[in-house]
């Protein structure tokens, strides 16, 4: 494909004076208007070396208000990087709703520079192409607008920038022998790039290619290409607003035939004895677990989700009872803030996401998204809807990621909690643990069990499997739990 785009394409210096002109102003307009409707923009460049993206990057912000965008250099992953999934980082930056992230080069590096110079087998790029395009994907559906820009430019004209950035004392840093060795391979590097764009080039994620031998051609079109799609985007976010369009819900689900928690036997008892013999035991054979994951490197998950006075906080401070506090971190989960709010809602657990040969214990998950914001309407019916999928795609890429996930739901009946509300509520030391919410949300029992129901269904996979915890017996259900992680460790170890 790249090698039938024209790449002798020019503007005179005086139309050049004209246009830009009028485009950073438009530009200015438009950023500021994006941030009034929370709008949130990512520009993406990559390109050959030597293509310029810095001097058009550069370029582009000067009209721009400095306060409202970042700018990222994306370099070789550090070792911090390294022991985290590969979109880690990036999520890490994805900007605030009405503000502008710019990256000079992105997650392509890994299917485009990182392949060429062997540190990923082309044979990954299939499944790192998805992850990409599910990444994008989700951004786009919580209203990003994302940009990708390919600055291209001929082998010659390489050759001949690379040379005279090398001759220059003050410049000559920037040439690297990758970067000789890249133009000396520039066709075998422009077929890995065609497939890149090919793979990836979406509705949602469009890349556009940038003829940049002229830089003050690049410019314009690069400044025009945004101006087109953020005016089309703030159109149609005026309308929504207004009422004028309405969000499709295109998300449609098949409707569930039956219960999967009325098939639960929350019978199950132990005797004090036998529960702390075997919770020694088990606590042990966590211990060792810990220990094997930092040897080898792997990352274990743990999410906790069930109902109001389960016994989640009971059951995590037993399985971590004899770890060692430096390869865990407990992660609380509560309503998220403004900051949080400002961000795809995945953004904040992708913060927490363990590195390797550590384990991250959530109390309290995403999965927020499909029971209380669903329930309380904190979000839309599309947004819970979509979760699904977008849940599922993440945890398959954390798994991918070389992760174990475990997901634990604590199931409790509706006499047990109300014992439990009560026994919090006349113990003293207990009561803050029972709040108004707490007995609100008891009146629309009925609800979330159709949404929990609903939850263990679509977002029980092989890769991340559900557990149910018969929890009525608090021995039991602690067992249980450290009996999981024992077992579904133990198979990768």
């Amino acid at each position: 494909m790249l090698e039938k785009v024209d790449l002798n394409k020019s503007i005179e210096k005086e139309e050049y004076k004209t246009l830009i002109k009028e485009l950073e102003n438009k530009l200015c307009q438009l950023q500021r208007q994006s941030k009034d409707l929370k709008i949130p923009l990512i520009l993406v460049f990559e390109g050959w070396d030597a293509a310029g993206k810095g001097t058009l990057i550069n370029q582009l912000i000067l009209p721009l208000d400095p306060r409202g965008f970042n700018v990222y250099s994306i370099q070789p992953e550090t070792e911090e990087e390294a022991l985290h999934p590969f979109l880690w980082r990036f999520w890490n930056k994805i900007p605030e709703k009405g503000r502008i992230g710019i990256f000079d080069r992105s997650w392509y590096r890994r299917v485009s520079t990182d392949r060429i110079d062997k540190i990923v087998k082309s044979v990954k790029c299939n499944y790192l192409y998805e992850e990409i395009k599910d990444f994008e994907r989700q951004l786009s559906d919580d209203g990003y607008v994302i940009i990708k820009f390919f600055l291209h430019i001929s082998k010659k004209v390489q050759k001949e920038r690379l040379k005279k950035l090398a001759s220059n004392p003050t410049t000559s840093w920037k040439v690297t022998d990758l970067d000789i060795k890249h133009n000396e391979e520039y066709d075998k590097t422009l077929t890995v790039i065609d497939e890149m764009i090919e793979k990836t080039d979406t509705e949602y994620a469009p890349w556009k290619v940038i003829e940049s031998k002229d830089k003050r051609f690049a410019i314009i079109k690069i400044i025009k290409s945004i101006v087109d799609v953020l005016e089309s985007k703030i159109i149609e976010k005026k309308d929504i607003n207004s009422g004028k369009l309405k969000i499709k819900n295109e998300v449609k689900l098949k409707s569930l035939d039956s219960s999967i928690l009325d098939k639960i036997d929350l019978s199950q008892d132990i005797s004090k004895e036998k529960y702390l013999e075997e919770l020694k035991k088990y606590q042990e054979l966590a211990r060792e677990i810990e220990h094997k994951i930092y040897i080898k490197r792997i990352p274990i998950i743990i999410l906790y989700e069930g109902w109001d006075a389960a016994g989640k906080g009971g059951n995590i401070k037993r399985l971590v009872q004899n770890l060692d506090p430096r390869g865990y971190e407990v992660v609380p989960i509560f309503a998220p803030n403004d900051i949080e709010k400002a961000h795809h809602y995945l953004w904040r657990f992708w913060n927490k996401i363990p590195k390797a040969g550590h384990i991250g214990i959530f109390d309290r998950t995403w999965y927020g998204r499909v029971l209380v914001e669903r329930i309380e309407g904190f979000c839309s019916e599309n947004e819970w809807k979509r979760a699904y999928k977008e849940i599922n795609e993440t945890e398959k890429q954390l798994v991918d990621s070389n992760s174990i996930i475990i997901k634990f739901w604590l199931h409790i009946d509706k006499d047990e909690q109300l014992k439990r509300f009560e026994e919090r509520q006349n113990n003293p030391f207990k009561q803050w643990k029972i709040t108004d919410e707490d007995w609100r949300n008891r009146e629309k029992w009925d609800l979330y069990k159709d949404a929990i129901d609903e939850m263990l269904f679509r977002t029980s996979t092989t890769y991340a499997p559900w557990t149910i915890v018969e929890s009525n017996n608090k021995y039991h259900s602690r067992l249980k739990t450290l009996k999981t992680l024992i077992d579904t460790a133990g198979k990768v170890l």
